[in-house]
């Protein structure tokens, strides 16, 4: 299939999926589209099983979708961008310390908790499987993701406070644990020794460096947006920059995520804030494309069950693995916020959400994917969709009324 035809089969899938979700379902609009797919790839699955369908057409042309590249180079520019343009600065003022605490220490305990239960869990179960590709494991999976994050927090109705917490830390740690997933990578694969000093130079270079980019891509975007009053070129502009700033970062070798992070939060409080041009459509184009990508994202993630082989074993440590998940989340969180509580006051209920919230989706099964083929990428695989299965549709439908419950303890 070309390129036009693949588009136009999920765009279509999506519309029809939305309708579906919207007249009968009634989900939560990314989970909705998840479960649809997942459902029509399950009867897929099953009708070829019993021998009334031929799925290997179905499954060139989803493994014919490079997932990956996708949206590590292509929808996550797009969807980090429009995320970050939501938050303030002045709900992000009081909670600047902690999101940067949990979305920098917090990501790194997670790593090591995670992956050092999983790789015990391996062991336990028989699976031959290293530690430092359990770390990986870790890396890619801790991360909380904020394409399902936010589109899970939208309608929740907690405080700003709470909201810019959780969703800013979500948008931070993102590439935090892209950089960290990374790194851990070329040392698994040899091409960067196992040296504290090393590895906290790449981080830095990587992490500090995305987040100066972003900061003067968006303060330059932000000077030519403030001598505008015309909504459809500031779309244009910021579209530039997003396309632009995302593909000029990766061939600087720094943090492309972080970058369009920093870009969306200056952009957003600055240069369309307190305007007399129609800010209102430049948010609404951005929430639509927004809204969109979601869709197909989410559509993706639940196709790619047919083409990811998942046995018996990956069952039993996916579902291991799913307790590493939050058993590293809360540690990563709790330390945290127990030692900053000494000093300032948290919202009644801030660990559970924050741990119940921290959903899994669509960034960690693109970073499974970019493994380089092999026996442990076929465990990781199978894992890390179990885990994002779990999220999504278990943490992602149940999100509200553990909010709900908090509330009224």
């Amino acid at each position: 299939m070309t390129p036009f035809q693949i588009i136009a089969v999920l765009l279509t899938f999506v519309a029809i999926g939305g309708y579906i979700n919207h007249k009968y379902m009634r989900l939560p609009e990314t989970i909705g589209h998840m479960a649809f797919a997942l459902l029509l790839s399950l009867g897929a699955i099953l009708f070829y099983k019993l021998g009334l369908y031929d799925i290997a057409p179905v499954k060139a042309i989803i493994g014919g979708i490079n997932f990956s590249q996708v949206l590590l180079h292509g929808m996550l520019s797009f969807l980090l961008f429009a995320g970050a343009l939501q938050i303030r600065f002045s709900d992000l003022k009081e909670v600047g310390t902690p999101v940067a605490v949990l979305a920098t220490a917090g990501v790194v305990i997670a790593t090591l908790v995670t992956g050092t239960f999983v790789w015990m869990g391996a062991q336990w179960i028989g699976i031959n499987f290293s530690y430092i590709y359990a770390l990986l494991f870790g890396a890619l999976i801790s991360p909380t993701d904020p394409i399902a994050v936010l589109a899970i927090l939208k309608d929740s109705g907690m405080s700003k406070k709470l909201y810019a917490k959780i969703g800013t830390e979500s948008l931070f740690n993102d590439g935090v644990g892209v950089v960290i997933f990374l790194t851990i990578l070329s040392i698994a694969t040899g091409e960067q020794k196992m040296d504290a000093q090393n590895v906290s130079v790449l981080l830095a270079q990587n992490g500090l460096g995305g987040l100066a980019l972003g900061l003067l891509l968006g303060w330059m975007t932000d000077n030519l947006l403030q001598r505008l009053d015309d909504y459809k070129l500031e779309v244009l502009l910021t579209l530039a920059l997003v396309t632009g700033g995302y593909a000029l970062a990766e061939f600087m070798h720094v943090s492309a995520p972080i970058c369009m992070v920093a870009a969306g939060l200056l952009v957003g409080n600055k240069g369309l804030k307190n305007r007399n041009s129609d800010n209102k459509m430049i948010y609404l184009f951005w929430e639509l494309l927004d809204e969109i990508l979601n869709g197909v994202l989410f559509i993706l993630i639940g196709f790619e069950v047919i083409v990811i082989t998942i046995g018996w074993q990956h069952v039993q440590l996916g579902t291991l693995a799913i307790a590493a998940v939050l058993l590293g989340r809360f540690i990563s969180v709790s330390l945290p916020i127990g030692l900053m509580s000494l000093q300032q006051k948290f919202e009644r209920g801030t660990i559970p959400i924050l741990v119940w919230g921290g959903l899994r989706g669509g960034l960690s099964i693109a970073m499974a994917l970019s493994l380089p083929e092999g026996a442990e990428k076929s465990i990781i695989l199978p894992v890390t969709y179990i885990v994002v299965l779990f999220s999504v549709l278990v943490q992602g439908l149940t999100f509200q009324r553990v909010l709900s419950f908090l509330k009224k303890a």
